[in-house]
């Protein structure tokens, strides 16, 4: 699957209907985060059931001061709507690697106890 272009229009769509999202915040002016495209889009191609996306920090800058990305590139993952990691500055193939099994791993009992409780709270 090709990686998704995210912004203000998809972005919050794109999290509320996929489990697997890993977003990489960049700009066009920072040449490590145009290095690191390659990687991001050769991860993607080798994972096609996660939704990779990119979010330009320069045409939707909201999305990364909402989650508070002070630093690009920038990548964080969600699963089930929820940032699990957050990672800055270049890395290479195998941390990316790394990452994403370590995210697949990732063990979602207290976020969906967190969630549930949260659900309780509101009603």
């Amino acid at each position: 699957m090709a990686v998704v272009a995210l912004n203000k229009e998809n972005f919050k769509e794109t999290i509320e209907n996929n489990n697997f999202i890993i977003v990489d915040f960049w700009a066009p002016w920072c040449d490590p985060c145009i290095a690191f495209t390659p990687t991001f889009e050769a991860a993607a191609a080798k994972n096609p059931d996660i939704i990779f996306g990119m979010v330009n920090t320069e045409t939707d800058p909201e999305i990364g001061e909402y989650f508070e990305v002070n630093q690009i590139p920038g990548v964080l993952v969600i699963r089930e709507q929820a940032g699990i990691h957050a990672q800055v500055g270049e890395i290479g193939a195998p941390a990316l690697d790394a990452i994403i099994q370590w995210a697949r791993d990732f063990d979602m009992t207290e976020v969906r106890a967190y969630y549930e409780q949260e659900a309780k709270k509101a009603n």
